[in-house]
């Protein structure tokens, strides 16, 4: 068996991992490990400017390619790194508590979901932040680590989620890190842009009869929106499901008036379990292709 096919069973089988056994305890999670190393990083070489910025990534990506040469399996590496299952159950978590009529516990588990004050959102509010979530960690945390596993294996799916983590960590326009942050921002750009048109083209095949206003949506809306990758994901999720994401959103400190995507209602709460069963769908399509694309370059290498 070839060293490409390898690649994509193992991504194949690290998403199913996930799928099955979730994300392991924080405490033993290397990601968690990964971010207080970071931590401590940040507090050695911060300075407000670009450069020490570039610094702190370039430590990051060094110890995370590392730690992802020393695991030697695209699998574990992938199922480390995917957090698909983890991503669709806290959100149906919160369109329960929406359900039996909980405004304050959907409130309280937002957060985990996204990074949005959530005390000034009502139940459409809760439920559009919840769908938009789904939709952008669908990249993030699901086709993204695929993309790198299948192409590169193991050092670059840790490469990715480090790349990731840092983003999420000092990736912000505020005053500490508009410099510092500057480098893991834009990389995080760079790592997501064709998993996040991918993301968009997997939403088209799962949702065939919405792909005119999914791509419609994607063309219209996507540009506006000030992330180039999240606005794809959103769009194409706002297309599909046929409703309005976007608008105006409150981030602790300031308000962002973000741009309308799709066209419809604004989100219910079922609208984000038909939101959870698209990004399901979309990993159950993707882990198929990985392994068919695997075991054809198998079958042909022995035939050849």
């Amino acid at each position: 068996m070839s060293r490409a096919s390898r690649r994509l069973l193992g991504t194949a089988a690290g998403l199913l991992a996930d799928r099955c056994w979730g994300e392991p305890p924080t405490s033993l999670h290397p990601v968690a490990a990964f971010g207080r190393l970071m931590t401590g990083v940040e507090d050695a070489v911060y300075a407000d400017e670009r450069v020490a910025g570039a610094l702190y990534v370039g430590l990051g990506l060094a110890a995370a390619i590392a730690a992802g040469v020393s695991t030697g399996s695209t699998t574990v590496a992938v199922a480390l790194s995917a957090s698909g299952r983890t991503l669709r159950v806290t959100a149906r978590e919160v369109a329960a508590a929406l359900a039996a009529g909980d405004l304050h516990l959907a409130r309280a588990q937002l957060p985990s979901l996204v990074g949005r004050d959530p005390e000034a959102l009502d139940e459409s509010g809760i439920a559009a932040a919840a769908v938009e979530s789904l939709a952008e960690n669908t990249v993030d945390a699901v086709v993204a680590p695929a993309v790198f596993g299948a192409v590169l294996g193991a050092p670059a799916v840790a490469a990715h989620r480090a790349v990731d983590t840092l983003d999420s960590m000092v990736g912000y326009r505020t005053p500490r890190y508009e410099q510092f942050g500057w480098a893991g921002a834009r990389l995080d750009d760079a790592a997501a842009f064709v998993p996040a048109r991918l993301t968009a083209a997997l939403v088209c095949v799962r949702r065939p009869a919405r792909a005119r206003a999914v791509l419609a949506a994607v063309r219209r809306d996507a540009p506006r929106h000030p992330s180039p990758n999240a606005g794809v994901a959103e769009a194409a999720f706002a297309g599909a499901l046929g409703v309005e994401l976007g608008g105006p959103t409150r981030y602790p400190g300031h308000l962002e008036d973000r741009p309308r995507l799709g066209e419809g209602p604004r989100p219910g709460v079922d609208d984000i379990e038909r939101a959870a069963r698209l990004a399901d769908e979309v990993e159950l399509l993707l882990v198929g292709l990985l392994a068919g694309l695997g075991l054809g370059l198998g079958l042909r290498r022995c035939s050849s």
